[in-house]
């Protein structure tokens, strides 16, 4: 890598420069990183690129000698490690992030240990435990290094573990919010907020695996994007990623005529909730609503009737070299189901706003948010002796309750509607990710102040989030949550300590039968 040296402001700036050859455009062109300026004729660096120093140093120094006895806490560190190598995260970092996978992978082992505590306490937990980078890393140090994390980078991960885990198995998808107190975050806007909180947001989206039940890749979004807005770019994520098979199951708030239609043209598989008043919903659900309330078409296993039949989309497809729209027709699986129990519920729901509407509009104060609701359901007749008058719409109680307790999957992959209706239900998966990703990661609210920042805090979050999502899924394998809480499984294996001496190799404490057999449960090795 060269350098060279560039005169702004009367200021001379110092960077270091690469060559690289387009092979699309036949042209070389040179990527600049400055990395300080010149001050008196010597050369002073600039926080980034003095951090990228320190870690290149200690990445040379290698482990630090012991000069004292340590008896440091083991057990969970050590399981840690074991997942990383398995699923192979650790070879995948150290590939991508060569000079920093080792702060990164002992700031996500901290964010997994220590609940919803502060990085700043990040000093306490390292003295006590044995962790991949084996040294403190200060407040100010974590978030340079979070500044460090590059897009490419992360890609680069992103497609590795994809690589290694998916097969032939569903992708889950869908989004989030995420509350910020900042302002200086570009993609920080007003919105729908998931959260029901008074604050600005932005929007995280989240692949995961149906099977396995590990994250894939997530991205960043604008807080004022929509759930349907973002299958385009998800695609295109996907195209960057070179996936071969792809299969989405996604919830309705993704529904819509041109996501089918583009999902159809990148000829991927997909499963997709929608919305029971579709208009080809009902075309084919008002065929046979008596028929799949029927003996033959009830499952006592899932506790509801099905109906499932194939019906024909009206594709169009866009030619991305002459613009000519291509019509055609595509093969759509279409699952109709009802549950007695949603019904009932949707039904008491429907009361309770009834009841709620007849108190406002009674009470002379009716909210002006409601007046679509008061005109759909109620006649409002109000004379000086009577007083106000209400009189029910019947018929548009009847019809809302005509579709109570119905829902709808489509599918161009999957014929049988109760395999749908499994491969759909796994899909909670993704929202105990982000409650994980919101709980137990801290990530409620954004505490950064650059776009930088937040882009490396995430990363190491959703590294954290793929041992968290490994360990969940052996709990629920082996019914591990009968004894345990995922907080009380790690405290009985923290315990375990490894005793170093000067001139002498590091070895670990007693391992109770009990210990043995978790680590076992959880597809590892106990520490030796």
């Amino acid at each position: 890598m060269a350098r060279g040296t560039q005169v702004i402001n009367g200021t001379e700036y110092v960077y270091e420069y690469d060559s690289i050859w387009n092979p699309e455009k036949k042209y070389g062109t040179h990527k600049r990183n400055y990395i300080g300026k010149m001050i008196d004729d010597v050369f002073v660096p600039n926080k980034k690129y003095k951090l990228q120093m320190e870690l290149e140093r200690a990445r040379k120094r290698g482990p630090v000698a012991v000069t004292e006895s340590r008896r440091l806490f083991f057990g969970t560190t050590c399981l840690f490690d074991a997942i990383g190598e398995k699923l192979g995260i650790t070879t995948d970092l150290k590939r991508c992030f060569p000079e920093r996978y080792a702060q990164i992978l002992s700031i996500a082992y901290y964010l997994i240990l220590e609940d919803r505590n502060p990085l700043s306490r990040f000093p306490k937990w390292a003295r006590t435990h044995v962790h991949p980078f084996g040294d403190n890393i200060s407040s100010q140090r974590s978030s340079e290094l979070f500044g460090l994390v590059g897009e490419n980078a992360k890609q680069q991960f992103f497609k590795l573990q994809l690589e290694r885990r998916l097969e032939d198995e569903y992708l889950a998808y869908d989004t989030t919010s995420i509350s910020s107190y900042s302002k200086l975050l570009g993609q920080v806007k007003d919105g729908r907020n998931k959260n029901h909180e008074n604050l600005p947001q932005i929007n995280l989206a989240l692949i995961y695996g149906q099977d396995s039940r590990l994250p894939v890749c997530y991205r960043k979004l604008p807080g004022n994007i929509s759930d349907v807005t973002t299958i385009k770019k998800l695609l295109f994520d996907l195209e960057f990623l070179a996936t071969k098979k792809v299969k989405l199951v996604m919830d309705r708030g993704f529904y819509s005529e041109g996501n089918l239609n583009a999902l159809y043209q990148h000829h991927y598989k997909f499963l997709i909730a929608a919305k029971i008043s579709l208009k080809l919903v009902q075309n084919e659900l008002n065929k046979v609503r008596e028929l799949m309330l029927t003996r033959p078409h009830y499952s006592s296993k899932h506790q509801l009737n099905y109906f499932s039949t194939m019906i024909t989309w009206p594709c169009q497809e866009i030619k991305k070299r002459t613009g000519e729209v291509v019509l055609s027709e595509k093969r759509l699986y279409l699952h109709l189901f009802h549950n007695d129990q949603k019904a009932v519920d949707d039904k008491a729901a429907l009361n309770a706003l009834l009841d709620k509407l007849e108190e406002e509009l009674l009470s002379g104060k009716p909210d002006p948010a409601q007046e679509k609701l008061y005109s759909k359901y109620f006649v409002v007749k109000e004379t000086p002796v009577r007083g106000v008058q209400l009189t029910p719409k019947q018929d548009a109680i009847n019809a809302a309750e005509k579709n109570y307790g119905y829902f709808a999957l489509l599918s161009n992959d999957i014929k049988d509607p109760l395999e749908a209706l499994h491969v759909y239900r796994a899909k909670d998966i993704i929202e105990k990710a982000f409650g994980n990703l919101k709980e137990r990661l801290n990530l409620r609210r954004t505490s950064v102040s650059s776009e930088e920042n937040l882009e490396g805090k995430l990363f190491v979050q959703f590294v954290a989030l793929i041992y968290l999502a490994y360990i969940d899924k052996k709990m629920h394998d082996h019914n591990l949550y009968r004894d345990y809480t995922l907080q009380g499984l790690l405290d009985e294996l923290d315990v375990i300590e490894r005793f170093e001496h000067p001139g002498h190799q590091p070895h670990v404490g007693e391992i109770t039968k009990k210990q043995a057999e978790l680590y076992q449960l959880l597809g590892v090795d106990a520490p030796a």
